[in-house]
């Protein structure tokens, strides 16, 4: 479980959002629980006691049902206008919730209708979310992986179980596929280590022990050959390099843990390096913070930040020092698609951040072509 702080349960207002036929349709598998926890079941047609329900939601102990988490936690996080708009594309939920609905309203029912769909819909809004991604290097050979089929995916949740359990992440990881813009997206849904809270349970302290839920992203890249991911721990990484090149390739080697990014094009082209007129859906970039690694005994780093880098360096006539390693760098990236740039970061060795994961093609295509990918070729 990602939080205990279920904001649309949290409270007897919150909870009154919700049309009580559906919320306690979603509630009746439990009902022996809820009366373990002395919370008085509702007759037919009268409203719930909302008080006292929201005081046995927020204080979950070792006897909750995991289910019952589950879909509080995923009904909670798609309790948007967002995620509202998104369910709404069924013409029969959007008849079945009426003219009124709250966004929590239109969640519920989705949920009720299909939880396994929507369990989908949740881990596909977790891939729009800004990531920082690392990226490591395939051969370009022409390979072609393994088709994503079912049996594939749940073959590598299997392989990738036996990595948590040993590493005291629990058992059942889940990987979604989703096609975006020419690329391969996995979402991984796994559990996190147990975390130990304090609370409070009828005015006297008291403690929950849980284990936390985590979503990491991976993306294949077929044009380029990488396999670039959102992950926590360095070990998390390598289970991820390692395993997604066995299923997808048969080889733990396939992808390598080498560099990925130069950012030397900035100081051996200068402005040059930030031309992108020649690929399609990008109209302007600029650089706008950049990294400097001096070293020495004291191991110094300088940032130099400005709207426009160059144009600064060229109003004192100066230009990028030559001695230190370039580090990191952030662009200012004008999307033909958006009226607002979006920043781009690159760190060397393979990190890069985006706002939106589906910059990522149109970023790595601008890089190669300026040189600063080292898998491929500058024009």
């Amino acid at each position: 479980m990602a939080s205990l702080r279920f904001r649309h349960f949290s409270s007897a207002r919150a909870l009154k959002r919700f049309e009580p036929a559906c919320l306690i349709e979603l509630l009746r598998p439990y009902r022996d629980y809820f009366k373990s926890r002395d919370w008085t079941w509702p007759e037919a047609g009268e409203e719930p006691d909302y008080q006292s329900l929201a005081n046995v939601l927020m204080a979950p102990g070792s006897d909750t049902p995991d289910e019952l988490l589950d879909a509080l936690f995923f009904i909670d996080e798609m309790s948007t206008e967002e995620a509202m708009d998104g369910f709404l594309e069924d013409p029969e939920l959007r008849r079945e919730v009426g003219e009124r609905p709250t966004p929590a309203d239109v969640a519920l029912r989705a949920y009720l209708r299909d939880p396994d769909a929507f369990e989908r819909k949740h881990a596909e809004a977790n891939l729009r979310r800004p990531r920082s991604f690392e990226s490591y290097l395939g051969p370009t050979n022409g390979n072609k992986a393994t088709p994503f089929t079912e049996t594939l995916l749940q073959d590598l949740e299997r392989s990738l179980d036996e990595w948590f359990v040993e590493h005291k992440r629990g058992r059942g990881c889940r990987v979604f596929h989703f096609s975006r813009n020419g690329a391969s997206c996995f979402l991984v849904r796994h559990g996190a280590p147990y975390r130990r809270e304090g609370r409070l349970e009828q005015g006297e302290p008291s403690s929950i022990y849980y284990r936390p839920e985590r979503f990491d992203v991976v993306v294949y890249d077929v044009t380029y050959g990488e396999l670039r991911m959102n992950a926590g721990t360095k070990g998390e990484k390598d289970l991820y390099r390692e395993k997604f090149g066995l299923h997808l390739f048969g080889s733990t080697d396939h992808f390598l843990d080498s560099q990925k990014f130069t950012l030397e094009p900035l100081r051996s082209a200068g402005r040059a390096a930030l031309v992108c007129d020649d690929v399609e859906g990008l109209e302007e970039i600029k650089l706008k913070e950049v990294h400097y690694f001096w070293g020495g005994e004291h191991r110094e780093t300088e940032i130099r930040k400005a709207d426009d880098v160059f144009a600064a360096l060229e109003a004192r006539n100066r230009t990028m020092p030559r001695a230190p390693l370039i580090t990191a760098a952030k662009f200012r990236v004008k999307f033909s698609d958006a009226r607002t740039p979006r920043i781009v970061t690159v760190r060397v060795p393979n990190g890069a951040q985006y706002t939106r994961d589906s910059d990522g093609e149109l970023i790595d295509e601008w890089l190669a072509k300026r040189g600063f990918l080292r898998s491929a070729t500058a024009s």
